[in-house]
């Protein structure tokens, strides 16, 4: 039944013909007691079987007066386009997540929140804004770590890489633990936003958002930046700040 419901084709209330339906919820959303349908559409270049989707459009049909609202998206293709509604601005009345993959070897997201609480359309979230503001450095410094810093946020981590493998640490150090020469990694776009509850008591939920960091290529993962945002009177704020790192083979240190 899924895979059928994501090849509905769309052709009446004015959609064009080549917009398919990428993914659909109900819920109150605006706050009047009256389900809403909220679902995501866009164009298949591949025809119906396809899993990419281009001009990707949040549509929300009104409950109550059947009033339809079209949201143009700014970074609007990609893959498993998805909706999920849920209260992140703690008013207790539902919110909308989109969230689109990019593919390929990078792994970014596209996420959007929105709120329709009173019928009024709120931008609350969006990840172009979010990659602008969590930025960071990543550079390898002597005796095997790699630093990631953010002088605008204030915050230094240190990974330890001494577990990653001789023949991985002989192309950047020399015997005696030094770089050769400057080597930098990278922090990547936001990759996942995940809905989460931090307080049992809460109805609303807090995100976790998750950003890949690299070494000096993209296949090359040393770890993540995880992020948990929580609502504060007007927008999302950072309330705790981590980098997460992969486990290396315990027989290795013994």
């Amino acid at each position: 039944m899924h895979s059928s419901f994501h090849t509905r084709r769309l052709q009446q209330n004015g959609l064009s013909r080549d917009e398919y339906l990428l993914d659909m919820k109900q819920g109150d959303i605006n706050g009047d007691g009256i389900p809403d349908q909220v679902y995501l559409i866009g164009h298949k270049p591949d025809g119906p079987s396809g899993i990419f989707a281009d001009q990707i459009k949040l549509v929300i049909q009104d409950g109550y007066s059947q009033k339809r609202y079209v949201v143009a998206l700014q970074n609007n293709a990609g893959y498993n386009a998805s909706v999920l509604l849920g209260d992140f601005d703690q008013n207790k009345i539902p919110d909308i997540l989109v969230g689109i993959d990019s593919g390929g070897s990078g792994g970014y997201g596209t996420f959007y929140i929105y709120s329709f609480a009173g019928s009024t359309l709120r931008k609350r979230f969006d990840s172009e804004s979010y990659n602008q503001e969590y930025k960071f450095r990543v550079n390898y410094e002597d005796h095997y770590k790699v630093a990631v810093s953010s002088a605008t946020l204030d915050v230094l981590f240190l990974i330890d890489i001494s577990g990653k493998g001789s023949s991985y640490l002989n192309e950047f150090y020399d015997d005696n633990g030094k770089l050769k020469k400057p080597v930098q990694g990278e922090v990547l776009a936001i990759a996942a936003l995940n809905p989460i509850v931090t307080n049992e008591n809460r109805i609303s939920f807090d995100l976790l958002a998750l950003q890949r960091i690299i070494g000096p290529t993209n296949a090359d993962t040393l770890g993540y930046v995880e992020n948990l945002l929580s609502w504060e009177i007007s927008s999302f704020t950072s309330s705790r700040l981590t980098v997460a790192i992969l486990g290396t083979k315990l027989i290795s240190h013994f």
